[in-house]
C-alpha cells in the first residue's frame, strides 16, 4: 500500500493507504477524504479533484496533459503546483505523497 497525505485548506491532515494502480482522486473518494468532489468520476472532464502537489513531489507525478491543462484553466485557485488528482496514478514512487485541497472545488 502507498501512503498519501491530504491536507485540507484549513490545515487538517488525513493520511490514507492507497492501492497502486488507482488514482490520487479515487484513493481520496474511497477513503472519504473531504475536499475532493470528483464530480466526473475521474474522466478529466471537470476540475473538482483539484489539488496542490507539494513541491518535492512535482517531478515524480509526471507531466500535465492538454486535457488536464484545459480543465485546470477553469479554476480561479490554480497555482504552479496545481494538478487534477484523477490524473495522478498511484505508484510505488509516490509513497509519502502530500497534496493540499483548495478551499473550494469548481
Amino acid at each position: 500500500m502507498i501512503s498519501i497525505t491530504y491536507i485540507e485548506h484549513d490545515g487538517t491532515e488525513r493520511s490514507i493507504e492507497a492501492r497502486p494502480g488507482s488514482s490520487v482522486m479515487l484513493a481520496a473518494v474511497t477513503n472519504g477524504v473531504p475536499g475532493i468532489d470528483a464530480d466526473c468520476g475521474g474522466s478529466c472532464s471537470c476540475a473538482t479533484c483539484h489539488v496542490f502537489v507539494n513541491e518535492e513531489w512535482l517531478s515524480k507525478i509526471g507531466e500535465i496533459n492538454p486535457t488536464e491543462e484545459a480543465m485546470l484553466s477553469l479554476s480561479p485557485d490554480r497555482k504552479e503546483n496545481s494538478r487534477l488528482a484523477c490524473q495522478i496514478p498511484v505508484t510505488e514512487d509516490l509513497d509519502g505523497l502530500v497534496v493540499t485541497t483548495p478551499e473550494f472545488q469548481f
